[in-house]
């Protein structure tokens, strides 16, 4: 399985613009043999960009992602606001390369005090199954507790597939704590997120694949783009996985 991300900047309100910046990571990502592409966080209509009303047409937003996906031949996981009658979540959908919905996820860890304030949030993790890889989702803040990261490995996980906006000072996130996440559950993580700034917000790139031994497989600095790797199979010593902690966790009695 090859999976790629794709850095960039937030649109910041500007969907047209945010659209043509997917299609260019599509298109980019079928060049490389991209199998499943991954957009930061809240991509459309941008992290900061979130308004507690629908916007007007967003309605054909998923539906042209979908038209996107399929003229690529590119399956693609992005971050987007889920708007219901009574709530809005911030989601992440996945869609596979013929168009078709494999999957959506709620944020379940909202962070700061305006997702709070403006989201639901999620109660639900989801995996799903798309061409002999069974994936996770996770969304930002949600990679950084290790209890989510359990339920999706215990759940078959392979890879985890992680939309985000980080942001200044929170660069440990993306070079230690992902990696570490990945080795310690002996999974790939995808952690794709933007760069640049948007009203107050400096996001820190840094873009990372950690591989299941924790090492990047791909890594980006603070500029836009895409990365690419391929999901490794054969990382054994001598037969034995790098990370056997889930296999050998021996719970004990909380002390009194």
């Amino acid at each position: 399985m090859r999976i790629g991300l794709y850095q960039a900047p937030s649109p910041a309100g500007d969907i047209p613009a945010g659209f043509a910046v997917i299609e260019a990571a599509l298109a980019g990502a079928a060049e490389t043999g991209v199998q499943m592409l991954v957009m930061p966080e809240l991509f459309l209509p941008g992290y900061n960009a979130v308004t507690a009303t629908m916007p007007e047409g967003w309605d054909a937003v998923l539906p042209r992602l979908r038209a996107l996906c399929q003229t690529h031949g590119v399956a693609l996981t992005i971050g987007l606001p889920e708007y219901t009658e009574s709530a809005i979540y911030n989601s992440a959908y996945a869609i596979g390369a013929k168009g078709e919905m494999l999957a959506s996820f709620r944020k379940v860890q909202l962070y700061g005090p305006r997702e709070a304030a403006l989201f639901t949030p999620g109660d639900q993790h989801v995996t799903f199954d798309y061409r002999g890889t069974r994936f996770g989702l996770l969304i930002c803040y949600d990679v950084e507790f290790p209890e989510h990261m359990r339920v999706l490995t215990r759940a078959g996980a392979e890879v985890i597939l992680v939309p985000t906006a980080n942001m200044m000072p929170f660069l440990n996130v993306n070079v230690i704590q992902v990696p570490c996440r990945a080795m310690e559950n002996a999974v790939t993580i995808a952690y794709a997120n933007l760069c640049g700034s948007e009203g107050d917000l400096d996001y820190v790139g840094c873009s990372v694949i950690a591989g299941p031994d924790g090492y990047p497989l791909a890594m980006k600095g603070t500029g836009p783009g895409l990365l690419v790797a391929d999901v490794p199979t054969d990382l054994l010593e001598n037969g034995i996985p790098f990370a056997t902690q889930l296999a050998d966790y021996c719970p004990a009695k909380p002390p009194v």
